[in-house]
Formats: C-alpha cells, structure tokens, sequence
C-alpha cells in the first residue's frame, strides 16, 4: 500500500502505550489518566435536557446542520467569551470543533506546510505536538517556569529562526505541569509576539477549573493584532463524550476552518450541540462547575499532603492552582520510565514526563493526575509511590 509521506512523519501515543501496559496489571491504582472524574457527569439533568431535546427540537436535532455549529450554541459560546474571557466576538468568529483536537489539527492544515517550525512550551501537550507532525514541520521547545514560558529565551528564537510560524500554549494549568502563566509573563510573552509574523494558539480547556487563586486575563483578551486562535472546550466542565469545542479567531480563520470542515466532517454533532444548549438553559451550569472545583481542590490538596508525607525529600513538585495534573520532578541520575515498572510492581502507575516534549526530553520527570481516582485511593497510592521511590532515591 502507498500510503503518503504525511503518515509516516505520525507517531503513535507513547501515552496510550503506557496505558495499555497498565491495563494488562489489574488492582492497579492509576495516576496516568487524563480524564475528568466520571462521576462529576450531571446525568440527572443531562438525561433532563436530553428529552427535553427530542421533544423539543427533535427535528432540528437530527437534522443537518451548518458547518460553522448550530446557531444558538454559537451565541452560547460568544455570550461565555464574554463572561469568562472579557472577550467580544461575532459569530464570525466562532466555529464549533469535535473537540479541542479537531481545533489544533485545523489550525495545524490551514497554518504549516514542510519546513516550517513550531513553538511549543517544554513539556507540553502531547496532542498538540502530534496534531502539527504530518505537514514536515520541525519544533523548537522553550522551557518554562514557575511564572510561564520563559519569554525571554523565546524572542531570542523568534528573531533566530524566520521560519516560526506557529506557536502552541497552554497559560492555564497546562497539561502536563498544572502550570499557569502570571498576568506579568503573559503581559511580556504578548510584547514579543507583537515584533514578529506568527500566530498563536491558546489552547485552554481547563481554565474554567481555577480552584485557588484569580482568575487572569487570556491572551486571547490582550490581543490586539488578531494573532491569538483561542481553542475553547466543555469537555473538562461537561463531559468529553460529547466532542463540543470551538475555535475564536479572526473571520478570515474561521473561513479557513469551514472550509477544511466541510470535506472533513460537515459538521459537528448537531444533536449534542441542541442537547449540551438546552442544558445550558435550563440548569445552573455555573453552579456544576464550582462543584467540579471544589471536588478537585479537594483531591489535588490531599494528593499534595501525601506527598509532601511519603516523598523523598529530593522529589520535588508543582503546586497547581486549577487543573487536572502534578508534574514530579524525580533526582537527575533516575529514569521516570525504568521506575514505571518497580511502580507497577508496587501496584501504582503514572505516565513518565518525557513523552510530553516535541525532541527527546528529561527523563526524571513524571505526570500524576488526580481527578479519577477515589480519596481512598489517592492516599494509598502515594503511599505505595512513596514506598517505591524511597527505595531508589
């Protein structure tokens, strides 16, 4: 079979590898998801609205609908720009995507052809690098600290390489370090995207669950330039069944997308858009989602006492405001990936943290997640974790 270059430069998820290793150790206690906590689904009301919308709209609802999304779940969306984000959009600037992936691959299509490079953060999104690897497309990664890219670092490649013309952030919580950026380094990153011809992708699905600290202004609201293409999501407040994201650019943006969309899939789900608006409208969304923070404030908390209690002292991790991840920083002369297995073996997983860089990262460092597992569970785990890295450390 000829198949084209473009799938021999994709990867298959190293992440998903990990997965099915530890699939195959039943009893085990996994920290590698990176799901949001299934029992947080509002099922009650969702079954509500779901009647609700074939009794309703039902001829609506299994019908063909625009490429562009379903009318009112467009005003949805720029009506929560403009409550969360302090941003003002038309309808032209919104299109809906099958999730937040649909979103970075049509950015990647209509953006990058063969020899260009992209700017990720170090780690970053897996997803996000792969969704750019089929076009030939070489990546430079900039590392971060506790206040964000380092932008410093950042201009100095931008003014180095002309060939930059995309750059991939996550400023809230990011996947895999629960990181976010400071007001101060986002006030700086946006003066050096302002010198230079590039375009930005703020990929945001969990800045909605913020639950320590304030909120802080996206990039998407300090753009002046129409540089920023703002990927949204309900899969982390919702439900990531439903496959409901959008995209908030410029009109000339969105028209690209459509068009890509239209030979792609036509359009996205109609039905789940009309079901996830009557939802909207008829129960309190907001409400849902301060109980989604406060639920995982609450794990994140005590995973981050047990660690502190079990850990080595020469461990280290991050402290996150929001989000779904803890990143662990392990002693230089240890490979997060070797140390998997003496985990399994203890009865605990985890996904090791070089996976999550575009180039061959650091391999001492790993991802946790806290959503899934139980309170219970997160404290016995550490535990066992603990255990294990006490005897390697």
């Amino acid at each position: 079979m000829n198949f084209s270059v473009r799938m021999s430069r994709i990867k298959p998820s190293a992440i998903r590898d990990v997965q099915k290793k530890i699939s195959q150790r039943p009893g085990v206690i996994s920290f590698a998801a990176g799901l949001p906590d299934p029992d947080l689904f509002p099922l009650d009301d969702l079954a509500a609205a779901t009647e609700e919308t074939i009794h309703k709209h039902g001829k609506v609802a299994f019908q063909y609908g625009l490429t562009k999304g379903y009318g009112p779940m467009i005003d949805t969306i720029i009506h929560r720009m403009k409550s969360k984000e302090n941003v003002e959009a038309l309808p032209e600037n919104i299109i809906m995507t099958t999730g937040s992936q649909q979103g970075l691959a049509l950015c990647a299509m209509m953006l990058l052809e063969e020899g260009d490079i992209v700017v990720a953060e170090n780690p970053s999104y897996l997803g996000g690098i792969n969704a750019c690897r089929p076009y030939g497309v070489s990546f430079i990664g900039v590392d971060t600290d506790d206040e964000g890219i380092d932008t410093e670092l950042l201009d100095k490649i931008l003014r180095e390489n002309r060939k930059v013309k995309l750059l991939y952030v996550i400023p809230n919580f990011q996947n895999p370090t629960g990181k976010a950026w400071s007001l101060k380094r986002r006030i700086a990153f946006m003066e050096v995207i302002r010198k230079y011809d590039v375009l930005v992708v703020e990929d945001n699905p969990y800045g909605e669950i913020r639950f320590e600290g304030s909120p802080v202004p996206s990039l998407k609201f300090m753009d002046t330039e129409g540089k920023i293409v703002y990927l949204g999501s309900f899969s982390k407040v919702l439900a990531p069944g439903l496959r409901l994201a959008w995209i908030c650019a410029t009109s000339e943006i969105i028209r690209q997308a459509e068009l890509i969309k239209e030979g792609w899939d036509l359009q996205c789900n109609q039905f789940c858009q009309v079901q996830a608006v009557e939802y909207i409208q008829s129960f309190d969304f907001e409400a849902h989602i301060k109980k989604i923070q406060q639920r995982y404030k609450s794990k994140c908390n005590l995973m981050l006492e047990q660690m502190s209690k079990e850990f080595p002292e020469n461990v280290s991790f991050t402290r996150p405001e929001g989000g779904m991840f803890i990143w662990v920083t392990l002693p230089e002369h240890l490979d997060a990936g070797t140390f998997l297995d003496i985990a399994l073996e203890k009865g605990v997983a985890y996904v090791p943290g070089e996976f999550f860089y575009a180039d061959e990262g650091p391999k001492n460092t790993l991802r946790m997640n806290f959503t899934t597992v139980s309170e219970e569970k997160i404290v016995e785990g550490i535990k066992l974790l603990g255990q294990a890295l006490h005897g390697v450390c």
